[in-house]
């Protein structure tokens, strides 16, 4: 996973004072075999949020890490993971997460046998804790990915009920593209003197990524707009959101039916099937994914150069998650909104509140991508 972070040093951040600025993986202390791993895979330079945030983990530091999406977030909590664990009494990293049943024997076996990392969903990971099949006492680290969907009402309560079973000197990382004033002032009850790196909200850009919209009068009219659009979206690779799992299925069926090849995604599939079409979709067999906003987030595919709301998204700060698929790592991109004439308030308060343009397609739009 090559990452080309062209465009990073342009981001604007807010830092807190003392926090070193680290530009090469080399002058970061790694280890060995986790600074080949790295070169393995592609990675050349360290992104922004990792230059500010790796220091700080790796020492320990509770922190609080926000940046666009794109930029090497997942690949952060990656790397100070596999440099803080200890290995020693092993030769490889075991980690587990909670996909499946959170009772399954497996899941339980290998707790018992020993892990060095747990990854999951608040409710199962709360789960196993009460069950005392996770035991607490020997956790370093907590760390909320995507902590403003995570630290949202749904979770909340959840994230709480952990923290009370963690050992007083826990450290606790925040990790998130966005990180509204409510977030920030529900992480002062568990965070002790955090550093915190984060991207101003009104400074989260978009630039490099060209967006339109088309306007489309009515619901219906949309299918014929993609169809006539089809060629367009597999010059390359595209992602097609809607904002429903049923919309996906009925748009996926439909498409087909006019033989049109898509693949589709969401999150009543079961996480073979996930894995298969994300597989198809990375490698360039599948070229348009049909997904629901569950994928939004860290979907890798650096293919990836448009992006079409079929639906626009059903909150503003969605719309930088969804469109922050395409223009990776400093690579140009373009998205493309349907929209309906109930919908225009809606595409201008997405404007206003990102201080971009979203201007009518252009006939040459392939040209673009």
């Amino acid at each position: 996973m090559a990452m080309r972070m062209e465009e990073d040093e342009e981001l604007s951040f807010e830092t807190s004072k003392g926090v070193k600025v680290v530009t090469s993986f080399d002058n970061m202390g790694l280890k060995e075999e986790l600074l080949r791993g790295l070169y393995a895979y592609g990675f050349e330079k360290p992104s922004a949020i990792q230059q500010r945030a790796v220091l700080p983990i790796v020492m320990g530091r509770d922190v609080i890490a926000q940046a666009q999406s794109g930029t090497g977030k997942s690949a952060l909590i990656a790397i100070t993971t596999c440099q803080t664990m200890d290995i020693t009494l092993r030769e490889s990293v075991q980690c587990i997460n909670f996909i499946y049943s959170a009772h399954s024997g497996e899941d339980i076996r290998k707790l018992e046998n020993g892990v060095h990392a747990v990854s999951g969903t608040p409710g199962r990971v709360f789960d196993m804790i009460k069950r005392k099949t996770l035991r607490t006492r020997h956790i370093k680290t907590l760390i909320l990915d995507e902590a403003d969907e995570m630290l949202a009402k749904n979770f909340k309560d959840q994230i709480y009920d952990i923290y009370r079973y963690l050992p007083p000197e826990c450290q606790v990382v925040i990790v998130s593209a966005t990180l509204p004033t409510e977030v920030l002032e529900i992480t002062q009850k568990f965070m002790t003197d955090p550093i915190r790196v984060l991207v101003k909200r009104d400074e989260l850009t978009l630039e490099g990524i060209k967006q339109f919209f088309v306007a489309v009068e009515r619901e219906e009219w949309k299918f014929d707009t993609l169809c006539d659009l089809y060629d367009t979206l597999t010059i390359t690779q595209a992602v097609i959101f809607c904002n429903t799992k049923r919309k996906v299925d009925w748009l996926t069926e439909k498409m087909r039916q006019n033989n049109f090849t898509v693949a589709s995604m969401h999150g009543d599939m079961v996480q073979k099937e996930r894995d298969a079409i994300m597989q198809e979709f990375r490698s360039g067999a599948a070229r348009v994914l049909i997904t629901t906003d569950v994928w939004a987030r860290g979907l890798d595919v650096q293919q990836v150069s448009l992006v079409i709301n079929y639906d626009l998204p059903n909150n503003r700060e969605l719309y930088i998650h969804r469109i922050g698929r395409s223009g990776r790592f400093g690579r140009k991109g373009v998205s493309i909104n349907f929209v309906k004439n109930d919908d225009i308030r809606i595409l201008r308060d997405i404007e206003q509140y990102y201080s971009t343009q979203i201007d009518e397609m252009p006939m040459n739009v392939a040209e673009l991508i």
